[in-house]
């Protein structure tokens, strides 16, 4: 059994499931200034089957980040049950204030994680689908095979773009984040703006997850699909739901979906969630 997370990154529960394993759901909620991971829910789902747990911190779809003490806390449960940790950091320092911390800084968590990171984000490398690994080397040494025998190496300009990026200058990097971190806050304040919907400002990643419980409501809608289809015919806007992230959970009664801006710009943004205002309060 494999502990992961949902709403999360859809090819979780597809590996685990092609691979053989229990896909076993845990989820977030929310919190006083954002999404919180909900340590009673995943607690109560370990049993002596469990081997691993995912942990994709800072998350998406839904920007969270984990505070150092939910890391210190899950670390305690890991232990206690005697996990281990995949780690994805695929946004590490994909933040507009502070810094990351990895999750395998916690005592007795390095020796029993293993880090998955990409250049895809950080550098904007998306489609050069370069990443990398860190743990413990008897992982480590079996990783290597598989990619060896699977797809042989990263060709050599693909590295070196690699190489510039961690060792050069990082104000191009650093300015990513100002662009993004403006598309943010324009974004976030449009969307609290329209009635029904409510809106977190992540200090992390490209996504915003608002919840729109009370707009579908307000619309006469229940279905996802017939919400996101309606609202894209009407405005030519589109984004992702809940269900694109995995399958609803007994009991959940919040919706959500999910607005990127990594590749809009804000006049952009402003024309777009404006007509998207308009739909949602006719």
């Amino acid at each position: 059994e494999v502990l992961y997370p949902n709403p999360g990154y859809p090819i979780y529960e597809s590996q685990i499931e092609f691979h053989g394993g229990v896909a076993v759901p845990y989820a977030y909620v929310e919190g006083d200034d954002g999404f919180e991971l909900d340590f009673d829910a995943m607690e109560a789902s370990i049993t002596d089957k469990t081997r691993l747990l995912i942990l994709n911190d800072l998350q998406n779809p839904m920007g969270a980040e984990s505070s150092v003490a939910e890391h210190a806390k899950l670390a305690e449960l890991v232990l206690e049950h005697d996990l281990y940790v995949l780690v994805d950091e695929a946004y590490f320092d994909m933040r507009y204030e502070g810094a990351s911390a990895s999750f395998v800084t916690q005592p007795g968590m390095f020796e029993r994680s293993v880090i998955l990171y990409t250049f895809s984000k950080k550098f904007a490398m998306t489609g050069w689908r370069l990443g990398a690994s860190i743990g413990p080397k008897e992982v480590m040494d079996v990783i290597a095979k598989i990619n060896v025998n699977d797809e042989s190496c990263s060709n050599h300009f693909i590295q070196y773009g690699a190489l510039a990026g961690l060792e050069g200058d990082q104000s191009e990097v650093l300015a990513i984040l100002d662009t993004l971190q403006a598309r943010r806050d324009v974004a976030v304040d449009i969307l609290n703006s329209i009635e029904g919907i409510h809106c977190f400002r992540p200090n992390a990643t490209f996504y915003l997850w608002p919840n729109v419980t009370e707009l579908m409501a307000n619309k006469g809608m229940d279905d996802y699909e017939v919400f996101r289809r309606a609202a894209l015919h009407a405005t030519g806007v589109s984004f992702c739901t809940r269900l694109h992230f995995g399958r609803e959970t007994p009991g959940e009664n919040n919706r959500y979906i999910r607005f990127a801006y990594s590749g809009i710009n804000v006049p952009e943004i402003e024309q777009g969630l404006g007509l998207f205002k308009d739909w949602c309060e006719s």
